[in-house]
């Protein structure tokens, strides 16, 4: 009963209309059509910025013969995304997957990504601006520690968040950053940044590297669908698929997210002790982009054992075949529930 009377403190007055007509009010900036059931919210940040947020409740499950999850007992999801992509990218598929399974789900676009508000300047952020962002809804929308999942550059925004609640609870001053459930680590950006992943792949893998430089930096994923779907996704996805992630993407991003220079100035996120929170680090056998050592090195900073997904690529949550890692994690949840 607590968690209802919190929800949506801070999100702007949204009238809640069929689906069909909540996209039609204004020309969005990503023409990603929500799901049965997922509601668009904009959360207002102290900057006066909007923040988009995709919200799915939990739904319970009508079979009386089937096991079922109580809403209560399981923590909110909040999804973060990573560079080039935005809240849609988990409303595709993982969305409706945790909440079927019983969990409340939330994912953000980050500030200049997807419908969210673009701040002054050339960049979006910062670790330390994002982190903000993402605790400030936490702090005013959910009443329970929820588990934070974060995809690529997400998951290093997560890494620093958690690296803020250690570090500031030796601190008698008060933080905005509220204590997790737990946090998931997808195919992400290992805490010392990218920067090793590209001097491994210059060394071990040049043609790899030039692509992944091409494919990123110069954005040339953006119109070339061989190259995308290399990058992202596995060679068994079919290209009509790829071109729609790839026209998604295109629109998704219109500041990058961060300074990298000032990011890698700023590397490695502090430490934390082992244990301190639970950490479950996954990553993809086929990902282009974050090689095994940096899964592997995200794993020990965290004292936890990897899992690496067979069969799918760096977007695992749209992969084809994207239920291998949403039933890996389901599994750690369950686990981290009993």
């Amino acid at each position: 009963m607590a968690a209802l009377l919190c929800l949506h403190s801070t999100f702007l007055n949204v009238t809640v209309k069929p689906l069909a007509v909540l996209n039609k009010p204004k020309k969005l900036c990503v023409p990603f059509e929500l799901k049965q059931g997922q509601t668009r919210l904009f959360h207002q940040l102290p900057s006066g910025l909007n923040m988009e947020v995709l919200e799915q409740k939990s739904v319970k499950n009508k079979d009386p013969d089937e096991k079922m999850r109580e809403t209560s007992e399981n923590p909110p999801l909040v999804f973060v995304h990573g560079s080039y992509h935005a809240a849609w990218c988990w409303a595709e598929h993982w969305l409706p997957f945790f909440s079927a399974s019983g969990f409340d789900c939330y994912a953000i676009s980050l500030l200049a990504q997807g419908e969210s508000d673009a701040p002054a300047g050339t960049v979006a952020g910062s670790l330390q601006t994002h982190a903000g962002d993402i605790a400030d809804f936490i702090q005013k929308n959910l009443c329970s520690p929820p588990v934070l999942l974060g995809h690529s550059f997400g998951g290093l925004i997560i890494q620093y968040y958690i690296a803020k609640i250690r570090n500031e609870q030796s601190s008698d001053t008060e933080t905005p950053f509220r204590e997790l459930a737990g946090a998931v680590l997808v195919c992400s950006v290992p805490p010392s940044g990218n920067s090793g992943l590209v001097w491994r792949y210059l060394f071990s893998k040049p043609v790899a590297a030039f692509k992944v430089t091409r494919s990123l930096a110069a954005k040339a994923f953006q119109t070339d669908l061989s190259l995308c779907k290399e990058t992202f996704f596995s060679s068994a996805m079919e290209d009509p698929l790829v071109l729609r992630y790839q026209e998604l993407m295109k629109e998704s991003s219109r500041m990058p997210l961060f300074d990298l220079r000032k990011l890698n100035a700023s590397l490695p996120v502090p430490s934390v002790p082992k244990s301190s929170i639970e950490v479950l680090v996954v990553g993809a056998k086929d990902d282009f982009i974050v090689d095994i050592e940096g899964l592997n090195e995200t794993g020990r900073f965290y004292g936890v054992s990897p899992v690496c997904v067979e069969g799918v690529a760096h977007d695992m949550m749209l992969d084809c075949s994207w239920e291998k890692g949403a039933a890996a994690i389901l599994s750690w949840l369950d686990n981290l529930s009993n």
